[in-house]
């Protein structure tokens, strides 16, 4: 089956254009070209659908099905001990296992992690095989131990560090490393999978919720190639820190239980310039509900008619245990939409519903890239095996938030000579991969060419509202207002202003519209650094344009600020922080990870005494390896 895949027009550039200044020169030459007009904005509900309760006004007999539903939630209730305010509290060993995906999708029949194809199959049984030698853990997060019922004490345990590692088995884990593939930096690259990330298996807690427990450093699979299947403390420093981080940040993401350090060495050649080094072995324990991926699907529709069953088993997979309100659509929701194509026929999405869920995946997308471009976030790597079906960030590499305002930043040097991935771009690359996505749905007859259309329609109606609510907001704007934010952005972009800083100062501006020249940037003095007198002309400018907006409404000058607090963060996960903290814990110190730790769970409040950490970066921390890092990072 041939499909044509188009995207609006309207859509050719959906990046903002004012993220762009006059200087800024960035190749994008997606393979996918837009052919066909946008509609107006709509509002799809598939964001916040949930499923209505059950009528309990007529008895139901007790099935089978039933009836292991039922002893399944007394086994959740009963299972580990409750403390005082009712929690469930279990140890390791009491973990509720389910292990719907190995149970429920077609598995590799080989169990040995020889490098190879596998076909016909969504993931290959494996066990950790990483050698340790005094494993220590040195940082876990309470938070996701709520997640699974975890008791906190259980981080005390001598043997916790063993069972995390995978050095020992962890009791009722059934360890796998899934099979996916993905098209990177634009090109089909065929299977990829977990080459050195095992997941052990699906935790079920008291309140029914499943959640995925992957051990990534864990050793060899057969979809490591030519690698060690291992992982660097640098690496997953950045990775438990940045998770962690972006979820206080309010951004949808994978997060991380423990960070292990495996007490064996791990040679790796950062810069691939031939110059390897020994390093510390380290991994991180990453959950979600989750790890499925864009890439989860293309690659069985990638093979031709004998797995294109694949791809609709992989889907009813994820709509029965992730995307369940879907399921319990009828037509009585009436969610049928006009498209921007020349047939004016309408797309029904209660009559398909893996047209429910593309829709569905594309708004949590857009949403998802709209939040990174709020806080100044660029992934770095957006290949379409790293895009979660559940509207995630997955997989932090290379990644990096905005410092001086640039939109052609990328934080990865392989990105380097094309720029694919930079910030400006991110919307652009996110709608290119929803394409990617809708096709390989359409090419295993899942949806048709104007169901795959309207996806990718709703994905830019989404982003654009998203994004124009978000950046409303960190200017305490009522309405969107485009020439105040582009000529802001654009001057940010000439003058190189830190992004973070510069939206926290701004909610100290008053809005006195008889505010003495002279005083005007005073608030932002920190930020507007060496700017010569054209360049102070034209901020004085913009200034006061900015003060006639925001001083028209009823809002005052402390409420403001407050709304602006609350989207604007004080701390972010800045590069040059990070590697502080790794090369204190490469010498056995890991005092600063922890600090990083406490002080990115509240990233919107002041934190007195932490000042130091909101600094603009210093000189080194635009060396290669701190500002930039390769794809191996």
């Amino acid at each position: 089956m041939l499909l044509r895949v188009c995207c609006p027009s309207s859509l050719f550039h959906l990046r903002p254009l004012h993220l762009f200044s006059s200087t800024s020169k960035i190749p994008f030459c997606p393979s996918l070209r837009r052919q066909f007009r946008l509609t107006p904005s709509r509002s799809s509900s598939f964001g916040r659908m949930e499923s209505s309760p059950a009528s309990s006004s007529s008895p139901t007999p007790v099935t089978d099905s039933a009836a292991d539903s039922l002893a399944k939630d007394l086994q959740n209730q009963t299972l580990g001990a409750v403390d005082e305010g009712g929690k469930v509290k279990r140890k390791l060993e009491d973990f509720n296992w389910d292990h719907s995906f190995v149970k429920e999708l077609p598995g590799d029949p080989r169990t040995d992690v020889i490098s190879r194809e596998v076909l016909h199959a969504c993931y290959s049984k494996v066990s950790p095989s990483v050698q340790v030698d005094d494993p220590q853990l040195v940082a876990w997060s309470d938070s996701v131990a709520e997640l699974l019922d975890l008791d906190p004490k259980e981080f005390e345990r001598p043997d916790f560090p063993l069972m995390l590692s995978g050095a020992k088995p962890l009791p009722g884990s059934m360890p796998y490393a899934q099979c996916y593939g993905g098209h990177q930096f634009g090109m089909w690259a065929g299977q990829l999978g977990d080459g050195r990330a095992i997941t052990l298996g699906e935790v079920l807690n008291s309140k029914n919720e499943r959640w995925e427990l992957q051990l990534k450093g864990a050793g060899r699979t057969p979809y490591s190639r030519f690698a060690d299947g291992l992982a660097v403390l640098r690496s997953s420093i950045r990775e438990f820190l940045c998770s962690e981080s972006m979820h206080c940040l309010g951004i949808p993401t994978t997060r991380a239980l423990c960070l292990l350090t495996t007490g064996q060495d791990v040679t790796r050649d950062m810069f691939y310039d031939g110059n390897p080094k020994e390093e510390p072995g380290a991994i991180v324990c990453r959950v979600s509900q989750s790890f499925l991926r864009f890439g989860s699907y293309q690659l069985h529709a990638s093979r031709g008619k004998e797995d294109l069953d694949i791809v609709r088993k992989l889907a009813d997979y994820a709509i029965r245990h992730h995307f369940p309100h879907i399921e319990s659509m009828d037509r009585s929701d009436s969610l049928s939409f006009k498209t921007g194509d020349e047939d004016d026929s309408a797309v029904d999405l209660t009559s398909n519903k893996y047209a429910a869920w593309i829709v569905e995946i594309a708004e949590r997308t857009a949403t998802l890239v709209a939040r990174w471009q709020g806080v100044g976030f660029t992934h770095g790597v957006l290949n379409t095996d790293n895009m979660s079906i559940l509207g995630q960030t997955i997989d932090y590499g290379p990644f990096g938030f905005l410092d001086a305002f640039d939109p052609s930043y990328t934080p990865n040097t392989t990105d380097l000579p094309g720029r694919r991935y930079c910030f400006a771009n991110q919307p652009d690359i996110g709608l290119w991969n929803i394409a990617q996505f809708s096709k390989t749905l359409a090419v295993a007859q899942l949806i048709n060419q104007k169901e795959a259309n309207y996806a990718m329609e709703r994905y830019g109606d989404k982003f654009m509202d998203e994004y124009q609510a978000i950046m409303s907001k960190k200017l305490g704007l009522s309405k969107y207002n485009k020439e105040v934010i582009s000529k802001l952005l654009n001057n940010m972009s000439v003058d190189k202003v830190d992004y973070t800083n510069f939206f926290r100062l701004l909610a100290n501006v008053k809005a006195n519209p008889n505010t003495p020249e002279n005083e005007l940037l005073k608030p932002l003095k920190a930020v507007l650094l060496d700017i010569g007198k054209e360049r102070k002309e034209a901020w004085i400018k913009w200034m006061r344009s900015y003060i006639q907006e925001v001083g028209g409404g009823e809002v005052s000058d402390e409420e403001r600020k407050a709304i602006m607090d609350s989207v604007n963060p004080k701390y972010i996960l800045r590069n040059y922080l990070c590697q502080s903290a790794i090369d204190a814990a490469e010498q056995g110190d890991f005092s600063e990870v922890n600090n990083l730790i406490r002080l990115m769970k509240r990233p919107y409040e002041e934190q007195p005494g932490m000042e130091k950490y909101a600094r603009l970066p210093p000189a080194w921390a635009y060396r290669p390896g701190v500002c930039m890092l390769s794809c191996s990072s």
